[in-house]
């Protein structure tokens, strides 16, 4: 009897080994979020060192991300992810000391938050490229879909409230110290992993007498261009990442900002409704996550993804005028699955349609430009709605993610793409090496 579809990645002891870590992990990340805000408030922080100490992360992140797609082409993953929890240990394990002996100070934290933040940026782009080494291609979206179930679950909802217990019942130290316990077993289960056939891509040797370090920063610049020129000649990926960059604008701000603001002024809640509400979010994108892995890619893998992604935006453009939080509560659940039916889809196609050697430098363009905006999203929220009512900024951000879809579909003529280009099952059994 084969076992359920969403089940069968894990099959292959490479993918056992790493998703267990991967779980550990981030179900650590989900810790620190809570852990983190309540020793800046033990420190006798307030907003703005909360605030510092998050952005110090938020740059790292985006600071480093395309460098990390490009490490993630030319370095074995296997080493890079160890690599980096190996540091995402050191740091959490460095602040626990710190913190129980008394010695911990702001600047630790924010410098442990900018570190955390470089380690997102190479992990990632690593973590997406390494997938199609270590499974067949079709269970590539069961994979992504395992992940997309997983995230909302243990960094979203079980991770926070495990702190939230350590800090209430202990201290933020002790929280800290059980972020440091998760990220040293997620380090010595990653240690399992088999070495890879392949080695990394060697740079160019110089041949004309120029200097070594020159010629090394010309063939990452040759790497980062080499990305960057496929992801503006293949239309599909190019109109799907400006798609991504729009609906960050527009959605982002209102969800994180002004959300707040409708639970208090439209539903009557505190921030008890407000965290149920994205809790119902995550759950929807969740649960959309595995069903999305327990079926086959659909055969207008495109279309289903942009319908998915522009759809499911519409009931947002309603937040702003309901007063039944059942109704704003269905509406983000709509939002949250159809964002998981999309994501899952889309992580697969990277892994299925990208040429592996530019893999990691297109999923961390992706990732980049993603994130490059969702500080500015956030950041014209608020001013806005001090010009126009806040439900005509719900309005327009459901309504032109819709729009948006549509033009990518139709500019990229995706129906027509992926007919050309049908991601058929493959009768290949795949392996239990880690290939990079």
């Amino acid at each position: 009897m084969r076992a359920p579809r969403a089940l069968r990645p894990f099959a292959h002891r490479e993918y056992r080994v790493l998703i267990a870590a991967l779980a550990i992990s981030i179900f650590g990340s989900g810790m620190w979020a809570v852990a983190m805000v309540y020793q800046v408030l033990h420190l006798g922080g307030g907003p703005l060192e909360l605030s510092l100490v998050a952005t110090a992360g938020s740059v790292g992140l985006v600071v480093f991300l395309l460098g990390g797609g490009i490490a993630a082409d030319r370095v074995p993953q296997r080493l890079l992810i160890i690599g980096v929890e190996g540091a995402n240990l050191a740091v959490i394990a460095s602040i626990s000391g710190l913190s129980l002996l008394g010695w911990l100070q702001l600047w630790h934290l924010a410098l442990g938050a900018f570190v955390l933040g470089v380690g997102a940026a190479f992990f990632f782009p690593a973590y997406s490229a390494i997938l199609p080494r270590i499974l067949p291609p079709e269970d590539l979206l069961a994979a992504n879909g395992m992940e997309g179930t997983m995230r909302p679950i243990l960094q979203q909802a079980a991770g926070p409230a495990v702190a939230g217990v350590l800090v209430a019942a202990l201290s933020p130290s002790h929280a800290v110290t059980g972020v440091a316990a998760c990220h040293l077993l997620a380090f010595a289960i990653l240690n399992f992993l088999r070495p890879g056939a392949r080695d990394p891509v060697p740079c160019e040797e110089p041949s004309d007498g120029a200097a070594p370090d020159r010629v090394h920063a010309n063939s990452l610049l040759h790497d980062l261009r080499e990305g960057v020129s496929y992801t503006l000649r293949t239309p599909w990926l190019l109109w799907t990442l400006l798609w991504a960059c729009i609906s960050v604008l527009f959605l982002i701000g209102p969800i994180e900002v002004l959300m707040p603001f409708v639970v208090r002024d439209q539903l009557e809640g505190d921030s008890r409704m407000f965290g149920f509400l994205l809790a119902v979010m995550g759950v929807g994108g969740a649960v959309a996550s595995l069903a999305t892995a327990s079926f086959p890619l659909p055969r207008r893998y495109l279309s289903v993804m942009m319908v998915s992604w522009g759809a499911g935006t519409l009931p947002v453009a309603a937040v702003g005028i309901m007063d039944s939080f059942w109704a704003v509560a269905a509406a983000l659940f709509v939002f949250g699955a159809t964002g998981g039916v999309g994501m899952v889809i889309w992580g697969t196609l990277l892994q299925r349609r990208v040429p592996p050697h530019l893999l990691g430098r297109v999923s961390s363009l992706d990732f980049f430009v993603s994130l490059a905006l969702m500080p500015v999203s956030m950041a014209l929220a608020g001013p806005a709605a001090g010009v126009v009512p806040v439900w005509l900024i719900f309005l327009v951000a459901g309504a032109v993610c819709p729009l948006m879809a549509a033009v990518a579909m139709i500019v990229a003529r995706m129906p027509r793409d992926e007919l050309a280009n049908p991601l058929e099952p493959s009768t290949k059994t795949g392996t239990d090496l880690v290939g990079n």
